[in-house]
């Protein structure tokens, strides 16, 4: 099928769909009720997306199903590792057998949107661990001990603890950008003020070293913030050219797709998105939260993935115009958590049916490939 491209139109659409959104982008959070000023006139908008299937390349294989609220995914050399939400394990996925337990994370605590998050691998093969504790989220590192059919971790090494916790709003995407440092994302945990103070690490993304200390080079000296402003964002991605982008659940008006600059505020709780205000960094796109609430993200030859809940679409956004998009699948397989690049070249993309918001069928939760066509 041909490939189709759709630039968003320039129409006020914020006062026809706010009736709608009675709940926000946080994954349907009912907490979220209040409203966000309409954009701008002339600011683009969210409307009917063409969608497309087959233009990937094929349609998606099923790699595993039966997965209980898959969070996150990331690979040890040519082995997939994947994160359950709710139940705290860690999993590790063979090509000729079912997913094999290799650690359940000890102390989590799941409640809503709270829970074990991101997971992500360094090329010493050891794996970045986002959960939620007792005292708040935390980032935690492990050994991975053993090979291929019988990895196992090691004993935790804390980096980052008493990160602010909630049952919605909690961000939690860990991924390592171009520069090696590994990057979070956090929600501001439903403490909106906080995602503006720069002594708070509420609604920020955050950059650190391996061992958990701020660069030197980080825009505010001394402080592992990046950017804030942010109000749950969520994945997170670099372009060939080392543009870092990022993806946010809104309120009830905007989803937001980001460039993020170092010390850039994106504007949360002043503003959702495209506002024009000095000292702002406005989106390159946003969506009716019905048609988005954007999780992960990846980036494969300039083009931006991104897994969509409530959307329930894979999206693509070509890095050269990400004003654009173009939507996969949708529907096909329901909500939709992370979005990643194998070893091969392929896309992963893992469904999240099975945490009380979706409609689940037998086979869920599920990890789909997908080539892409080149």
């Amino acid at each position: 099928m041909t490939r189709m491209t759709h630039r968003l139109s320039i129409v006020a659409l914020a006062a026809a769909l706010s009736p709608l959104l009675a709940s926000c982008s946080v994954e349907a959070d009912p907490r979220a009720t209040t409203s966000s000023p309409e954009a701008p006139a002339g600011t683009p908008a969210a409307g009917p997306s063409p969608v497309t299937r087959g233009a990937l390349g094929q349609d998606p294989a099923p790699i595993t199903s039966g997965l209980a609220a898959p969070w996150s995914v990331t690979f040890i050399g040519d082995t997939a590792i994947v994160s359950e939400r709710h139940s705290a394990r860690i999993l590790e996925l063979s090509p000729d057998g079912p997913p094999r337990e290799i650690a359940t994370v000890a102390g989590v605590n799941s409640n809503g949107e709270a829970g074990l998050l991101g997971i992500a691998a360094d090329d010493q093969d050891r794996l970045f661990v986002y959960s939620t504790g007792d005292d708040g989220n935390r980032i935690q590192r492990f050994d991975i001990t053993g090979a291929p059919g019988s990895l196992g971790l090691d004993t935790p090494v804390t980096l980052i603890e008493g990160i602010p916790a909630a049952s919605y709003h909690d961000g939690g995407r860990l991924a390592f950008g171009p520069d090696g440092m590994l990057y979070a994302t956090i929600g501001d945990a439903g403490q909106r003020p906080a995602a503006q103070d720069l002594d708070s690490l509420s609604g920020k993304i955050l950059r650190m070293d391996t061992d958990g200390a701020a660069p030197d080079d980080n825009p505010f000296p001394g402080s592992l913030v990046y950017s804030y402003g942010h109000r749950n964002p969520q994945g997170i991605a670099w372009s060939e050219d080392g543009t870092m982008f990022a993806t946010e659940f809104g309120q009830d008006t905007w989803d937001e797709l980001n460039i993020i600059t170092a010390g850039g505020n994106y504007g949360w709780p002043t503003v959702e998105g495209i506002a024009g205000e000095p000292g702002i960094v406005d989106p390159v796109q946003q969506w009716a939260p019905d048609e988005a609430s954007p999780s992960g993200m990846t980036q494969i030859d300039d083009t931006l993935y991104i897994a969509n809940l409530r959307g329930q679409v894979l999206r693509a956004v070509p890095v050269a115009d990400p004003s654009t998009f173009t939507d996969h699948f949708a529907g096909e397989y329901g909500r939709l958590r992370d979005a990643t690049r194998a070893p091969d070249g392929s896309l992963w993309f893992l469904t999240s049916n099975t945490d009380g918001r979706g409609n689940p069928t037998s086979e869920d939760d599920r990890i789909m490939r997908v080539e892409i066509a080149r």
